[in-house]
Protein backbone atom coordinates (compact mmCIF):
# COMPACT_ATOMS: atom_id res chain seq x y z
CA UNK A 1 0.00 0.00 0.00
CA UNK A 2 1.40 3.70 -0.75
CA UNK A 3 2.43 5.12 2.16
CA UNK A 4 -0.12 7.94 2.92
CA UNK A 5 2.01 11.44 2.02
CA UNK A 6 2.73 9.57 -1.36
CA UNK A 7 -0.58 8.56 -2.53
CA UNK A 8 -1.49 11.96 -4.46
CA UNK A 9 1.25 12.57 -6.12
CA UNK A 10 0.14 11.60 -9.60
CA UNK A 11 -3.21 12.63 -8.61
CA UNK A 12 -2.62 16.64 -8.30
CA UNK A 13 -3.88 17.10 -11.65
CA UNK A 14 -7.03 15.27 -11.40
CA UNK A 15 -7.19 16.41 -8.17
CA UNK A 16 -7.45 20.27 -8.54
CA UNK A 17 -10.11 20.28 -11.64
CA UNK A 18 -12.19 18.11 -10.41
CA UNK A 19 -12.48 17.49 -6.57
CA UNK A 20 -15.27 19.64 -5.18
CA UNK A 21 -14.83 22.80 -2.80
CA UNK A 22 -17.09 23.50 0.29
CA UNK A 23 -19.99 25.51 1.13
CA UNK A 24 -19.88 28.77 1.68
CA UNK A 25 -22.39 28.57 4.11
CA UNK A 26 -19.95 26.26 6.08
CA UNK A 27 -17.43 28.60 5.99
CA UNK A 28 -19.71 31.58 7.41
CA UNK A 29 -20.79 28.74 10.45
CA UNK A 30 -16.93 27.93 11.07
CA UNK A 31 -16.17 31.87 11.20
CA UNK A 32 -19.07 32.81 13.52
CA UNK A 33 -18.60 29.90 15.78
CA UNK A 34 -14.79 30.56 16.44
CA UNK A 35 -15.66 34.33 16.48
CA UNK A 36 -12.31 34.78 13.91
CA UNK A 37 -10.89 38.47 13.53
CA UNK A 38 -8.51 39.85 11.09
CA UNK A 39 -5.75 38.72 13.65
CA UNK A 40 -7.37 35.17 13.31
CA UNK A 41 -4.01 32.69 13.05
CA UNK A 42 -5.45 29.29 10.67
CA UNK A 43 -3.40 26.36 10.20
CA UNK A 44 -5.11 23.81 7.78
CA UNK A 45 -3.30 20.18 7.87
CA UNK A 46 -3.63 18.13 5.09
CA UNK A 47 -3.98 21.35 2.90
CA UNK A 48 -3.59 19.61 -0.59
CA UNK A 49 -3.30 22.16 -3.00
CA UNK A 50 -5.19 24.74 -1.04
CA UNK A 51 -8.67 23.82 -1.76
CA UNK A 52 -10.15 24.89 1.73
CA UNK A 53 -7.48 26.89 2.41
CA UNK A 54 -8.47 29.01 -0.86
CA UNK A 55 -12.18 29.80 0.83
CA UNK A 56 -9.94 30.82 4.07
CA UNK A 57 -7.95 33.22 2.35
CA UNK A 58 -10.62 34.79 0.10
CA UNK A 59 -11.67 36.12 3.45
CA UNK A 60 -8.49 37.35 4.21
CA UNK A 61 -7.35 35.50 6.91
CA UNK A 62 -3.83 34.30 7.64
CA UNK A 63 -3.66 30.91 6.56
CA UNK A 64 -1.05 28.29 6.79
CA UNK A 65 -1.10 24.84 4.86
CA UNK A 66 0.75 22.02 6.84
CA UNK A 67 1.50 19.47 3.83
CA UNK A 68 3.75 16.59 3.43
CA UNK A 69 2.91 15.76 -0.42
CA UNK A 70 5.73 17.69 -2.62
CA UNK A 71 3.29 17.92 -5.61
CA UNK A 72 0.44 19.03 -3.75
CA UNK A 73 2.01 21.72 -1.42
CA UNK A 74 4.14 23.25 -4.68
CA UNK A 75 0.52 23.59 -6.41
CA UNK A 76 -0.85 25.69 -3.36
CA UNK A 77 2.47 27.59 -3.48
CA UNK A 78 2.16 28.45 -7.29
CA UNK A 79 -1.57 29.24 -6.86
CA UNK A 80 -1.56 31.64 -3.84
CA UNK A 81 2.12 32.89 -3.99
CA UNK A 82 0.19 36.39 -4.96
CA UNK A 83 -1.39 36.21 -1.78
CA UNK A 84 0.73 37.98 1.31
CA UNK A 85 -1.62 36.07 4.05
CA UNK A 86 -0.79 32.70 2.78
CA UNK A 87 2.52 30.40 3.84
CA UNK A 88 3.19 26.82 3.60
CA UNK A 89 4.97 24.35 5.93
CA UNK A 90 6.16 20.66 4.87
CA UNK A 91 4.67 19.09 7.47
CA UNK A 92 2.41 16.31 9.14
CA UNK A 93 -0.64 16.68 11.92
CA UNK A 94 1.83 14.60 13.65
CA UNK A 95 4.82 17.05 13.68
CA UNK A 96 3.36 20.63 11.67
CA UNK A 97 6.64 22.68 12.30
CA UNK A 98 4.08 25.66 13.83
CA UNK A 99 5.24 27.10 16.97
CA UNK A 100 3.80 26.36 20.37
CA UNK A 101 0.65 28.18 21.23
CA UNK A 102 0.46 29.93 18.22
CA UNK A 103 -2.71 29.16 16.24
CA UNK A 104 -6.64 30.60 16.91
CA UNK A 105 -8.43 27.58 14.99
CA UNK A 106 -7.20 24.18 13.44
CA UNK A 107 -8.65 23.39 10.04
CA UNK A 108 -8.32 19.51 8.24
CA UNK A 109 -10.51 19.27 5.26
CA UNK A 110 -10.64 15.57 3.35
CA UNK A 111 -7.91 14.51 5.79
CA UNK A 112 -8.27 13.38 9.19
CA UNK A 113 -8.78 9.82 7.88
CA UNK A 114 -4.86 9.84 7.05
CA UNK A 115 -3.76 11.35 10.89
CA UNK A 116 -2.58 9.20 13.78
CA UNK A 117 -5.08 10.52 15.98
CA UNK A 118 -3.05 10.13 19.11
CA UNK A 119 0.10 11.83 18.32
CA UNK A 120 -1.91 14.45 16.10
CA UNK A 121 -4.18 15.46 19.35
CA UNK A 122 -0.82 15.87 20.99
CA UNK A 123 0.38 18.06 18.78
CA UNK A 124 -2.54 20.19 18.19
CA UNK A 125 -2.74 20.74 21.97
CA UNK A 126 0.58 22.02 20.78
CA UNK A 127 0.08 24.70 18.47
CA UNK A 128 -3.46 25.79 19.91
CA UNK A 129 -3.52 29.03 21.47
CA UNK A 130 -5.73 27.81 25.02
CA UNK A 131 -8.99 29.25 23.33
CA UNK A 132 -8.12 27.64 20.01
CA UNK A 133 -10.52 25.36 18.46
CA UNK A 134 -10.71 22.56 15.73
CA UNK A 135 -12.85 22.02 12.66
CA UNK A 136 -12.76 18.58 10.68
CA UNK A 137 -14.87 19.49 7.33
CA UNK A 138 -15.30 16.09 4.64
CA UNK A 139 -17.43 16.35 1.60
CA UNK A 140 -18.96 12.81 1.98
CA UNK A 141 -20.80 11.33 -1.26
CA UNK A 142 -24.46 11.30 -0.50
CA UNK A 143 -25.57 7.77 -0.68
CA UNK A 144 -29.09 8.07 -0.50
CA UNK A 145 -28.68 8.68 -4.09
CA UNK A 146 -29.34 5.83 -6.08
CA UNK A 147 -26.09 7.36 -8.60
CA UNK A 148 -24.14 7.49 -5.31
CA UNK A 149 -25.41 4.11 -3.94
CA UNK A 150 -23.98 2.24 -7.25
CA UNK A 151 -20.82 4.42 -7.46
CA UNK A 152 -19.88 2.95 -3.92
CA UNK A 153 -20.74 -0.36 -5.41
CA UNK A 154 -18.28 0.11 -8.74
CA UNK A 155 -15.62 1.50 -5.90
CA UNK A 156 -16.12 -1.92 -3.75
CA UNK A 157 -15.67 -4.29 -7.08
CA UNK A 158 -13.18 -2.25 -9.03
CA UNK A 159 -11.25 -0.41 -5.82
CA UNK A 160 -8.92 -2.94 -4.20
CA UNK A 161 -7.80 -0.06 -1.61
CA UNK A 162 -11.27 1.54 -1.51
CA UNK A 163 -12.27 0.00 1.91
CA UNK A 164 -8.92 0.28 3.07
CA UNK A 165 -8.69 4.41 2.63
CA UNK A 166 -11.93 5.22 2.49
CA UNK A 167 -12.48 8.28 4.79
CA UNK A 168 -16.81 7.72 4.96
CA UNK A 169 -15.44 4.63 7.65
CA UNK A 170 -15.00 7.28 9.76
CA UNK A 171 -17.91 7.88 12.14
CA UNK A 172 -19.02 10.38 14.05
CA UNK A 173 -18.36 8.37 17.31
CA UNK A 174 -14.43 8.08 16.15
CA UNK A 175 -14.36 11.89 15.92
CA UNK A 176 -15.97 12.39 19.05
CA UNK A 177 -13.39 10.59 20.49
CA UNK A 178 -10.73 12.71 18.98
CA UNK A 179 -12.43 15.50 20.66
CA UNK A 180 -13.08 13.93 24.43
CA UNK A 181 -13.13 15.23 26.80
CA UNK A 182 -13.86 18.46 24.99
CA UNK A 183 -17.14 19.64 23.25
CA UNK A 184 -17.18 18.72 19.20
CA UNK A 185 -20.67 19.80 17.58
CA UNK A 186 -21.95 18.82 14.18
CA UNK A 187 -23.52 20.33 11.47
CA UNK A 188 -24.13 18.79 7.37
CA UNK A 189 -24.71 21.46 4.49
CA UNK A 190 -25.50 20.00 0.56
CA UNK A 191 -22.97 20.00 -1.67
CA UNK A 192 -22.81 18.59 -5.66
CA UNK A 193 -20.96 18.81 -9.04
CA UNK A 194 -22.51 18.82 -12.41
CA UNK A 195 -19.95 16.48 -14.58
CA UNK A 196 -19.67 15.17 -18.47
CA UNK A 197 -18.35 12.18 -19.10
CA UNK A 198 -14.46 13.58 -19.17
CA UNK A 199 -15.39 15.30 -15.66
CA UNK A 200 -16.94 12.11 -14.51
CA UNK A 201 -13.98 10.12 -15.49
CA UNK A 202 -11.09 12.58 -14.12
CA UNK A 203 -12.87 12.41 -10.44
CA UNK A 204 -12.63 9.11 -10.08
CA UNK A 205 -9.06 9.40 -11.31
CA UNK A 206 -8.33 11.81 -8.32
CA UNK A 207 -9.04 9.41 -5.50
CA UNK A 208 -6.11 7.84 -4.37
CA UNK A 209 -7.71 4.53 -4.00
CA UNK A 210 -8.61 4.00 -7.83
CA UNK A 211 -6.23 1.93 -9.98
CA UNK A 212 -3.80 3.57 -12.24
CA UNK A 213 -4.75 4.64 -15.50
CA UNK A 214 -2.91 1.96 -18.39
CA UNK A 215 -3.94 -0.75 -16.22
CA UNK A 216 -6.24 -3.77 -16.99
CA UNK A 217 -7.65 -2.75 -13.76
CA UNK A 218 -8.61 0.64 -14.12
CA UNK A 219 -10.06 -0.12 -17.95
CA UNK A 220 -12.47 -2.43 -16.24
CA UNK A 221 -13.39 0.27 -13.49
CA UNK A 222 -13.79 2.59 -16.69
CA UNK A 223 -16.05 -0.10 -18.53
CA UNK A 224 -18.51 0.23 -15.46
CA UNK A 225 -18.11 4.47 -15.11
CA UNK A 226 -19.15 4.77 -18.50
CA UNK A 227 -22.10 2.63 -18.29
CA UNK A 228 -23.15 4.28 -14.58
CA UNK A 229 -22.68 7.69 -16.50
CA UNK A 230 -25.28 6.66 -19.63
CA UNK A 231 -27.61 5.56 -17.00
CA UNK A 232 -27.97 8.56 -15.26
CA UNK A 233 -27.08 11.91 -17.76
CA UNK A 234 -29.18 14.26 -18.81
CA UNK A 235 -28.21 16.74 -21.13
CA UNK A 236 -25.03 14.79 -21.69
CA UNK A 237 -23.88 15.18 -17.61
CA UNK A 238 -24.72 14.11 -14.07
CA UNK A 239 -25.10 15.80 -11.03
CA UNK A 240 -22.38 14.37 -8.24
CA UNK A 241 -24.01 15.19 -4.78
CA UNK A 242 -22.60 15.37 -0.93
CA UNK A 243 -23.56 15.87 2.48
CA UNK A 244 -20.52 18.34 3.52
CA UNK A 245 -19.93 17.68 7.17
CA UNK A 246 -18.52 20.23 9.69
CA UNK A 247 -17.38 18.63 13.41
CA UNK A 248 -16.33 21.86 15.23
CA UNK A 249 -15.48 22.31 18.69
CA UNK A 250 -11.93 22.26 21.20
CA UNK A 251 -10.25 19.85 23.77
CA UNK A 252 -11.62 22.11 26.31
CA UNK A 253 -14.59 20.67 28.60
Amino acid sequence: MTQSTRRFSDRVTNYVRYRPSYPQTLVDTLISYCKLSDQSVIADIGSGPGTFSELLLNRHYRVTGVEPNKEMRETAEHQYSAKSNFSSVDGTSESTGLKDCSVDLITAAQAFHWFDLKKTREEFNRILKPDGSIAVIWNQRDLSRPLQIEYDQMLRQHAAEYNRVNHMNITDDNVADFFSPGRVEKQVFPNAQQFDLDGFLGRINSASYTPKQNTAEYQDLEVVARRLFNKYKENETIVFEYQTSLYIGSFNE
